[in-house]
């Protein structure tokens, strides 16, 4: 809290000097170890020099199995153990938003804990968490709280990037999963602090305000107050939709379009950007009404951005179905020397239970030039029509998801026909 730093005899002299916690822990030493991790920065170097002698390891034995160890994932600019301390100190800025900021702050230190276990780390995080909640001595009710929120730590920022916030569907399953107000505000602050933690490929301005139009809603249902069912557009794109043919802005690196809804719309506009050369690194899709909303985040391919100007007219050509985008794609396509290093097979899911008015398509595949464009367009041959859609780009891999109907407006419930749009939007992959 003074913001020194240890004395190394000091360090010293703890490794070898300080006799064992009793299990549980008394209050004393819990309420120790939440006011180091509330020190916020000032607590990462203390945190490192207590590490490296040995002391963490006494007091938490399972720490063993995440020090050093490294990420699977390259978005994450630290090792597991650096990347949860790291994460517990960007916590610390919210400890005034929420009622338990003991247990923000000890759930942020905990949360990949699951990573050194085989499986999906969340569900054997909760399992650890429970664990250790209980070996640092917590009441039983907030034992449960902490492995509650391990468990549930990527479902914000998972539901708001790949699930359509005007379904019903997405809301009340949050909601169930979260289950309070209290857990729900632990999640949110955790997300935060956990996106800035992980790197800028993972956080940013688009999946904050994803994230925080989650928490309205969510929180709403749990106070008793139904969600209204769609979002308002804001006030500058409700001037966009004002033009009956469409509109199109590109504000440096955030692309919008306000058309007319109509299918393949999303696919040929993100054709126009790959013929640009520009990556799309998110994107999401929504309608209201007639009018449907397109909103990317992209970035140059190498070099300089194209045109602004240049950009937008394309986009209204292939709003105005005056320009044969696919031509380009194919030339461009031609010149392109193919991918000397091998990347896993893409996968496609139809995931069950997601909506009642649609088929929920997750793709996660590796990224190039024209990925959305080749999908949204494998949708179109299958007859599909894309009514929403988040997609987000994680390093080099997509996570895209799409909820799509037939040309009556129902759901994909044949299994047949399930089976074909998957292999179809594959065949396009590859």
């Amino acid at each position: 809290e003074a913001g020194l730093p240890l004395a190394p005899a000091t360090v010293s002299a703890l490794a070898a000097q300080s006799p064992p916690l009793p299990v549980p822990w008394p209050p004393e030493a819990r309420g120790a170890l939440v006011a180091l991790l509330g020190a916020g920065r000032a607590a990462v170097p203390v945190w490192e020099e207590l590490d490296q002698a040995g002391v963490l390891v006494k007091l938490i034995p399972d720490w063993e199995r995440v020090r050093h160890r490294p990420q699977r994932n390259p978005v994450h600019r630290f090792t597991v153990d650096r990347h949860l301390i790291e994460t517990a100190a960007g916590a610390a800025a919210f400890t005034r938003e929420v009622s338990r900021p003991d247990l923000l702050l000890i759930s942020a230190l905990l949360h990949d804990v699951g990573k050194g276990w085989p499986g999906d780390h969340s569900t054997t995080g909760e399992i650890v968490a429970r664990d250790i909640g209980t070996r640092m001595g917590l009441p039983p009710a907030d034992v449960e709280i902490l492995s509650t929120v391990v468990r549930h730590h990527l479902l914000l920022p998972e539901t708001a990037t790949r699930r359509d916030l005007d379904d019903p569907v997405t809301i009340s399953r949050v909601a169930d999963a979260v289950g309070s107000r209290e857990v729900l505000e632990l999640l949110s602050a955790l997300a935060v602090a956990d996106g800035n933690a992980t790197g800028p490929a993972a956080w940013n301005s688009w999946k904050a305000s994803l994230v925080s139009d989650l928490v309205r809603r969510v929180r709403s249902v749990l106070s008793g107050t139904p969600p209204r069912p769609h979002r308002p557009f804001p006030p500058e794109q409700a001037a966009l939709a004002r033009h009956g043919g469409g509109a199109v802005r590109v504000n440096g690196s955030a692309v919008t379009v306000v058309a007319p809804d109509r299918p393949g719309l999303l696919w040929r506009a993100a054709g126009v950007l790959a013929a640009h050369r520009m990556a799309v690194r998110s994107a999401s899709a929504a309608s209201a009404g007639s009018t449907a909303v397109i909103e990317f985040v992209v970035v140059p391919e190498y070099g300089t951005p194209p045109d602004p100007a240049t950009l937008e007219a394309d986009l209204r050509l292939v709003l105005a179905g005056r320009l044969d985008i696919e031509q380009r794609l194919a030339r461009r396509a031609r010149s392109m020397r193919p991918s000397r290093v091998p990347v896993a097979p893409p996968r496609v899911t139809l995931v069950d239970d997601a909506s009642l008015t649609a088929s929920v398509v997750e793709v996660r595949a590796h990224d190039r030039p024209g990925l959305l464009w080749r999908i949204g367009r494998a949708f179109g041959e299958c007859g599909l029509d894309v009514r929403a859609a988040r997609v987000e780009t994680l390093g080099a891999e997509a996570v895209d998801v799409f909820y799509v109907a037939d040309r009556t407006g129902r759901p994909i419930l044949d299994e047949q026909q399930r089976i074909q749009v998957r292999e179809h939007v594959l065949a396009a992959l590859r």
